[in-house]
């Protein structure tokens, strides 16, 4: 990389964002260590050698790494002040392995989880977590199964659902998200609740926010900080990642 791309990716505004996540973070610790020392750890290597390790996966895909995966979803429940919010009931769509849920049920919230059931691994790891979730896939233009009840946070992090292929050549329209948004907001979430997704880069690394996904979501009211948008229940307030 020449020097001078060094320095634009320096001072870029993700790398100041990603600064400021480090200070908020920092000022309300909370040690992944000791959460991780509340996990069975015996059943957990059962589990390790039942389903094994995949030797060629990337580590953001090899979620048997449990000690790496409790300190990613401890910043993500300290990005939303969740170590310090009243209990609130929590939506995970996605929820895989149940890490993040299992942090936040230790912060006293109640958790339920949305997810496919093929992957083993997740289903033996959320089973000892004691993650309660709820077997489906999410369509385009289809509105989620009836869980019967609202909740304070819906949250999607590390999203691919809106991926139509496996290539990742053919993704959600702009109306596929604008379906998913106001099905989650008049179905799901409680007068002040709030929708989190957090959405993978794109196959070259790239925003997922096109400059027409962006104003999408502008327009429906999201704060879009770094690969993250915040929506609240009424479209026109601004949500706060600190709402405590």
């Amino acid at each position: 990389m020449r020097p001078s791309r060094k320095f634009q990716k320096l001072f870029s505004l993700d790398a100041v964002q990603s600064l400021w996540e480090h200070i908020c973070r920092w000022t309300h610790p909370v040690s992944a260590r000791r959460i991780l020392a509340t996990i069975d750890q015996a059943e957990l290597e059962r589990l390790r050698q039942h389903y094994p390790y995949r030797p060629n996966a990337r580590r953001i895909n090899a979620y048997e790494d449990a000690t790496y995966w409790i300190g990613v979803n401890v910043k993500h429940v300290q990005d939303l002040w969740l170590d310090r919010a009243p209990p609130l009931d929590i939506l995970d769509l996605g929820c895989g392995a149940g890490y993040f849920l299992y942090v936040c049920r230790l912060f006293g919230h109640e958790g339920l989880g949305l997810d496919i059931d093929e992957e083993l691994f997740f289903r033996g790891t959320t089973q000892l977590l004691g993650v309660r979730r709820i077997i489906a896939r999410i369509h385009p233009q289809t509105p989620l199964p009836d869980l019967g009840k609202k909740f304070d946070l819906v949250t999607g992090h590390r999203v691919c659902f809106h991926w139509i292929t496996p290539d990742q050549r053919k993704e959600w329209t702009p109306a596929d998200w604008e379906f998913f948004i106001h099905d989650i907001r008049t179905r799901f979430l409680k007068p002040r609740g709030r929708l989190l997704l957090e959405i993978n880069p794109r196959p070259d690394g790239s925003s997922f926010f096109t400059p027409e996904l962006r104003a999408l979501f502008e327009s429906q009211g999201a704060r879009i900080f770094r690969r993250k948008a915040l929506l609240a229940a009424d479209q026109s307030e601004r949500p706060r990642f600190k709402q405590i």
